[in-house]
């Protein structure tokens, strides 16, 4: 008897797993050996046992899916279908997918996914039993590009960045002083590892008339564009990647695009945002750090700054930053986020005024854009 094809499914809906896991092991010649929410815990399994083929998600917390795959194609290639609402056909994701050495792509709607996936159940086991026949090639790991693997070094001790430091300083001084008067007011958020979900948590539950965001959210380039498309179909408010000289207005959330600073401007009695190439800051670009000093500088008390869930300590001087220029400032508590890094910073060094669950988070903007 043929040895049956092994396969690991990564997904961070349960729902996906159980039902693309049941589909797979009806094929007498397929097996699934393991399933996982995210690719560290991906890593960790195939410590025990390698798969032949891997099913792989896009958007998923702690590391996103095509990281994964750089990565892993980097090092031991192991023929992999992404299967993922992102990438549709002819999308950015697909190409992408593509280049970073999937070998076929399969995009899953947003809704109906288990209609969809048993309905499609055959195809889906011949692309599997293709997948297992390709004898994929390493593909150097891109270093242009800024890899949440990267970021996770706190997770796997052996990954090192020796690159210094920096601070906001390289982008934009501290600014001191009395700022002129103005009633405009603006809200400001920075996330990171396992903030795509927090920001859908938050955003999806702001009415219309809320005032205008600018929010950094850790991610690569070519993803920032995706996320704020599908989040934008979510909400009442309007989710749009920020351009450079992008007017900051109420009903309004403008993220920054992966690989560039955005920081805030005031102009008159309005605001815009600056988006611009630079170094990274705290180890990153988009920098929460660089953000909310520009806010600080900006807005000063005409502010409400929030730092949610994240690793390393991105954000935690900026928003003391804000608070020391009269912004009223919240972090994220420990219970509710995916990791406790920037939030857990940020309150060491008594920054927050208010720590706050993630479900309270979207109810003090209301009431801060209400009062506004």
């Amino acid at each position: 008897m043929a040895e049956k094809i092994k396969v690991m499914i990564v997904d961070d809906s349960s729902l996906v797993r159980q039902v693309i896991s049941q589909m797979l092991n009806r094929d007498s010649g397929i097996e699934v050996i393991a399933m996982a929410a995210d690719p560290l815990m991906a890593q960790e399994k195939m410590k025990n046992s390698l798969p032949d083929v891997l099913i792989l998600d896009i958007e998923m917390p702690r590391m996103d899916g095509l990281t994964f795959l750089r990565q892993m194609m980097s090092e031991r290639p192991i023929p992999t279908i992404i299967c993922s609402h992102m990438a549709e056909k002819g999308s950015q994701a697909e190409r992408d997918a593509l280049a970073s050495g999937a070998v076929a792509v399969i995009p899953k709607p947003q809704s109906g996914v288990k209609t969809f996936l048993e309905q499609n159940a055959r195809e889906f086991c011949r692309a599997v039993r293709a997948a297992a026949r390709a004898h994929p090639k390493p593909v150097a790991l891109r270093q242009n590009k800024t890899s949440a693997l990267s970021r996770l070094a706190t997770l796997q001790p052996a990954l090192k960045n020796d690159r210094p430091k920096l601070s906001a300083d390289v982008m934009l001084p501290l600014c001191k002083g009395i700022l002129p008067r103005t009633s405009e007011r603006v809200i400001a958020i920075g996330t990171s590892t396992g903030g795509t979900q927090a920001l859908e948590t938050v955003l999806t539950r702001l009415p219309a008339n809320t005032l205008g965001l600018v929010v950094v959210q850790h991610m690569p380039e070519n993803f920032t564009g995706m996320f704020t498309q599908r989040l934008s179909g979510q909400c009442q408010i309007q989710v749009r990647e920020a351009k450079d000289g992008d007017r900051v207005r109420p009903g309004l959330a403008l993220i920054a695009p992966g690989g560039k600073h955005m920081m805030l401007k005031r102009t008159g009695s309005q605001y815009c945002v600056e988006v611009r190439d630079g170094p990274q800051v705290s180890r990153h670009i988009p920098s929460v750090d660089v953000l909310f000093r520009s806010v600080a500088c900006a807005a000063g008390q005409n502010a409400l700054g929030i730092i949610m869930t994240g690793m390393g300590d991105d954000g935690a001087v900026g928003l003391k930053e804000m608070h020391d220029a009269g912004a009223r400032t919240i972090a994220q508590d420990e219970a509710s986020c995916v990791v406790f890094g920037m939030p857990k910073e940020a309150i060491k060094l008594g920054a927050a005024d208010e720590i706050m669950s993630l479900d309270q988070i979207p109810k003090a903007i209301v009431s801060y854009s209400r009062n506004a």
